[in-house]
């Protein structure tokens, strides 16, 4: 097949542009050094060849507080993206499915994070911007179908790990890397190794490559009648925050007695899990790596980049 991907040089589009590849498909992909999405009419020269398959990973983001920090900016810069590559299916690859990654956040958190109520509720005050831009994408996708019939998919994933995430120094991490080079450097360093919050708000990984075997095999499926147009995938379970840094802790021999949590910053939701009932039947021989060992895996990659 022949392949579009949007954010292809970020961490899960070079997993993925690597595991397409690999399954012999014509990938053409793009990053925002080479394809700027907030400028109208990046796209539309790019309208031939036809595609089989579009996959929008573009967003602008980053964890922690970013989102308390740069709201409007959220909204502006992602509904650009958004609008860019939207047009451009409906314009010129009507053809193509549109495969989009949703969020965990656009979720109401007092809710059931079931692929039902992804548009009900209100999601957690400090990621409303961005969390609105993912339920409109949605809901322009829902009205493509509607109004032109077009295919399309939202996969939701919870909180990706493993080997390759960007650990730039300016960049805020995703929770798992932050406590992975905080006790790093613990070690190493002798530096104190602060967390966020009281250590007991609770989170679920996806290990990358599970991620996109599931992303890959639900694409492929979109057209079945059993199929509906948005899942969740994630691990089935959830940890605390203390949970995991006693996990790395063990793992790098760094005593956890040692850590210290700071309840004043900030942590989001104090819980995230998303349910996969919907994915087990979709995909009921999906198999997944545990935990110990997808978490021994990142904690060499985060090594080598120290």
């Amino acid at each position: 097949m022949r392949i579009f991907v949007t954010g292809a040089t970020g961490f899960l589009g070079r997993h993925l542009v690597a595991r397409l590849e690999a399954l012999g498909h014509e990938i053409t992909g793009v990053g925002s050094r080479d394809c700027d999405l907030t400028a109208s009419g990046a796209l539309p020269a790019r309208a031939h060849p036809a595609y089989d398959q579009i996959f929008h990973l573009a967003a602008w983001t980053q964890a922690g507080d970013f989102c308390l920090r740069h709201p409007a900016e959220q909204w502006e810069i992602n509904q650009r993206i958004n609008t860019e590559v939207l047009s451009w299916w409906m314009a010129h690859q009507r053809q193509a499915k549109l495969i989009c990654i949703g969020s965990s956040c656009a979720y109401d958190p007092t809710l059931p994070l079931r692929e039902d109520h992804y548009l009900r509720g209100t999601p957690e005050p400090s990621l409303l911007t961005y969390a609105l831009t993912k339920r409109m994408l949605y809901a322009c996708l829902l009205a493509a179908r509607q109004q032109h019939g077009l295919r399309h998919l939202t996969v939701v994933p919870s909180t990706l790990y493993g080997p390759g995430y960007p650990l730039a120094p300016d960049r805020q991490l995703h929770f798992i890397f932050d406590l992975i080079r905080k006790i790093l450097r613990g070690q190493r360093l002798g530096e104190p190794v602060v967390l966020w919050g009281d250590g007991e708000q609770r989170r679920e990984l996806v290990y990358i490559d599970d991620f996109v075997e599931a992303l890959v095999a639900l694409a492929g499926a979109v057209d079945d009648e059993l199929v509906d147009d948005l899942v969740n995938v994630g691990a089935g379970e959830d940890h605390s925050i203390r949970e995991f840094a006693a996990e790395i802790c063990a793992q790098v021999g760094f005593p956890a007695e040692r850590i210290q949590y700071d309840p004043a910053r900030y942590v989001g939701a104090r819980s995230k899990r998303l349910e996969i009932d919907k994915l087990a039947r979709l995909l009921p021989r999906r198999t997944t790596l545990p935990l110990t060992e997808g978490l021994r895996r990142t904690i060499a990659w985060v090594e080598q980049q120290l």
